[in-house]
């Protein structure tokens, strides 16, 4: 795999999935979380992200790719926190619940499931294509 593969979180009524989409892209801000600031400092232009909606729907719904490596986050009033720049790439027909994930052998075990409160983690190849496959996608048009 030659990208990395990430989730990024968002409460739809902060920032959904359509404000992606109608956007087209935008920086991913408000991350005050250092083990999540590290996460964005790992990321690489060309890497590929789940777009997950937390608290209401809690389900991946697309996927983003980096198109801007870390810089300083300007909504941030102190401290060294990040953005990266992202663009969403495709909309999920058949978007994958937490409760799927949950259950399944191979993704129970997501950085998601165990620290849910971390709104930027890391995804394996095998759970990238685990998720792909409960979303009906073929993961060779990604990595």
């Amino acid at each position: 795999m030659n990208s990395r593969i990430w989730l990024i979180k968002s409460e739809p009524f902060k920032y959904a999935w359509e404000n992606m989409l109608a956007d087209g892209r935008t920086f991913w801000d408000g991350v005050r979380n250092h083990q999540a600031k590290n996460n964005l400092l790992e990321m690489r232009v060309g890497d590929f992200a789940f777009f997950y909606h937390s608290n209401e729907g809690m389900e991946i719904v697309g996927i983003v790719q980096v198109v801007r490596e870390a810089y300083p986050d300007p909504t941030a009033t102190e401290g060294p926190w990040v953005v990266v720049d992202v663009e969403p790439k495709l909309s999920f027909e058949t978007t994958v619940s937490l409760a799927q994930l949950k259950a399944d052998p191979i993704c129970s075990g997501m950085a998601l499931v165990r620290q849910s409160r971390l709104s930027v983690s890391p995804v394996t190849e095998s759970e990238f294509n685990r998720i792909c496959e409960l979303a009906n996608l073929n993961p060779a048009g990604f990595v």
